[in-house]
């Protein structure tokens, strides 16, 4: 295995020098510099990423800045970012973020100590305002998936939130439901917000009035979604249909459900954003809406490969449309 001590041999300088080079820890004479790069390229010592990303000027590495336990389904997202990152001939170098603004700074600096080529970040509420502007400003190309921001500077992929939750609510008014609840997600998130809306608009839509008593936060997780349904229980008038805003408050919902011994689709109707794989293992089936996931994460990688390749590039927004999976949660065929 080649070794600095070989690289400094062959170069004519000393190890520390080779340091400096490699770990850009010090500012090293011009023709030094270019000795030393180029017995790098000469011994193959190139096999170090830093030692590469020097010789090449890029280290052929992207990153991805997730939250690992905020949602399976960033797990499922993620492993569609990391095929198409494999099938681009990139290695993909991976940090949690935890979903918490603090982790996700920690995380995003790690992976610009690792000089990524690019970034692929799922920002947490705060990410506007903090990494974002970070990485803009050290000129990082960078993509944001899932949850999209208002901003127009940046590159970012998500799916279509307002038109399809306000589907799903169209579709309850239409089997007769009047009194339709919404177990909203975590505030600040695009997501939480967008979703919200388009369960307004469903609403307005179907003709029925808006009633904030109606939503409830499920915070993005299921014991905090199986409380905020058993208040919505608890309303003089109560629901006869609720909408989960992502699969984790659905299961959080549904173990409400079994707890108060409700039929799902007889005494509450029950949908959800966010398919799931056992959707239709339960009886009823559950109607949810269905991401894009594969097509999402291809897309953002080929969004920031294009940003690599052309740095000037005006960012663009790509938002992919949702499949409605209907079954019989909502009551339809029971």
């Amino acid at each position: 295995m080649v070794t600095m001590k070989d690289v400094a041999e062959l170069a004519g300088v000393s190890i520390t020098t080779v340091s400096h080079v490699v770990n850009s820890t010090r500012s090293v004479a011009p023709e030094t510099k270019a000795r030393v790069l180029a017995a790098v390229e000469q011994t193959g010592y190139t096999g170090d990423a830093i030692a590469r990303s020097l010789v090449t000027g890029g280290t052929r590495t992207l990153g991805v800045a997730i939250s690992l336990v905020a949602n399976p389904y960033f797990a499922e997202l993620l492993r569609s970012i990391e095929h198409e990152i494999t099938r681009s001939g990139y290695t993909l170098v991976l940090a949690d973020t935890h979903d918490e603004p603090a982790a996700e700074q920690a995380a995003v600096r790690t992976l610009r100590s690792r000089r990524v080529d690019g970034l692929i970040l799922t920002p947490t509420p705060k990410a506007a305002g903090t990494v974002v502007p970070e990485l803009r400003q050290v000129g990082l190309p960078v993509v944001l998936v899932d949850r999209l921001t208002t901003a127009q500077d940046v590159d970012q992929v998500g799916p279509e939130n307002i038109y399809a939750t306000s589907g799903l609510v169209r579709h309850l008014a239409e089997v007769g439901h009047r009194r339709i609840g919404m177990i909203s997600g975590a505030e600040g998130l695009a997501t939480t917000t967008e979703r919200v809306l388009g369960y307004r608009l469903g609403l307005g839509r179907a003709r029925l009035t808006w009633d904030p008593e109606l939503v409830a936060s499920g915070s993005s997780a299921a014991p905090p979604a199986a409380a905020a349904l058993g208040r919505l229980l608890t309303l003089p008038d109560p629901p006869t249909a609720v909408v989960a805003g992502n699969n984790t408050m659905l299961s959080g919902v549904l173990h409400e459900c079994r707890t108060r011994r409700l039929r799902v689709g007889r005494d509450l109707a029950v949908v959800g954003y966010d398919e799931v794989e056992w959707a239709d293992l339960l009886d009823p089936p559950v109607t949810t809406i269905a991401q894009p996931i594969a097509e999402m994460g291809q897309t953002a990688v080929r969004m920031l490969l294009a940003r690599i390749a052309d740095p000037d590039r005006k960012p663009t927004t790509a938002r992919l449309q949702t499949t409605f999976m209907h079954r019989n949660s909502c009551g339809c065929g029971l």
